[in-house]
């Protein structure tokens, strides 16, 4: 495997990200029983990332039943796990701007065999990737699979690349196969997730809203919107939990921010006819001879 198209250090950065996430997926994914709260996980992990001396790509995302993505525990949250839960639990870590981004399910529900839909996806996925393969043919390669175990595969969300500080950009891997697409290119880092449904494979916005993101750097009048934009700024641009923001005020300060263009928030995405989503992700790297994968080593299955 050649390490080419990398620079040294940014290959060590995407790594070290990699071997950080991997440790904290795995005993964050431990801590997820019925009666543990969604906010005691979310804070240990992220308590964890930033022990290391490392940053956050994005909050940690626990999205429960037919919640598939931007789902965040609130400040105050209190809501726990139950015995008969579907989660999903999704976490970035950055090195120097360099991220890792990947998510497994646990499951209560008894759904065993949606959660394995996923997986297996991203395992066939990661299989078909490389160097020159078109993103439609790894999608085609998940839709294979999930609809193989009879579900549907979530066909507006996708997979993404990641860059230094930009936690979602091209190339998007579709979750379904695509008769013209991009292909992949040696240099690039992408996270692959497959999301498996057993409703009818579309999402929609719901109104909870707890992450968002700096749009643009402008002044603003109001005292607490600038209060809270001084702490926004240093998120490196990437995005942020409302909770961040240790300050009074804050859901004012954020709603001033929205209304001035200044930030821009992520509502929760849920599955169209409220049915159950689980979701599998690794982030690789494309060299000139293969894949890496730098999220290798989580556990995917109890």
């Amino acid at each position: 495997m050649s390490d080419e198209p990398f620079d040294p250090d940014v290959l060590d950065s995407y790594r070290e990200a990699g071997r950080i996430l991997v440790e904290t997926m795995n005993e964050a994914r431990e801590m997820i029983e019925p009666g543990v709260t969604h906010l005691e996980v979310a804070e240990w992990a992220e308590e964890h990332v930033r022990d290391q001396d490392a940053g956050l790509a994005f909050p940690v995302n626990i999205s429960v039943d037919e919640e598939a993505s931007h789902a965040t525990p609130g400040r105050d949250d209190d809501e726990a796990f139950e015995d008969d839960d579907m989660v999903c639990l999704d976490i970035g870590v950055h090195v120097d701007g360099y991220i890792a981004d990947a998510a497994v399910t646990v499951d209560f529900s008894g759904s065993d065999e949606l959660v394995e839909a996923s997986e297996m996806a991203l395992e066939a996925a990661i299989d078909e990737a490389g160097p020159g393969v078109p993103v439609g043919e790894v999608g085609q390669a998940i839709e294979d699979v999930i609809r193989g175990y009879g579900y549907t595969p979530i066909l507006n969300l996708s997979g993404h690349g990641v860059e230094q500080y930009d936690a979602h950009t091209g190339p998007n891997v579709p979750n379904r196969g695509v008769d013209r697409s991009v292909t992949l290119e040696p240099g690039q880092a992408v996270a692959i997730e497959p999301f498996a449904t057993d409703g009818r494979g579309k999402v929609g916005e719901g109104t909870t809203e707890e992450i968002f993101e700096l749009e643009r750097d402008r002044s603003v009048r109001d005292r607490r919107a600038r209060e809270a934009l001084s702490m926004i700024e240093s998120f490196d641009g990437l995005p942020f939990a409302a909770r961040w923001l240790d300050m009074d005020g804050v859901e004012m300060a954020l709603r001033r921010l929205k209304r001035q263009d200044v930030i821009k928030g992520y509502p929760v995405l849920k599955e169209d006819a409220d049915r159950l989503v689980s979701q599998a992700e690794h982030t690789l790297l494309v060299t000139e001879d293969g894949i890496e994968v730098t999220t290798a080593g989580i556990h995917r299955f109890d």
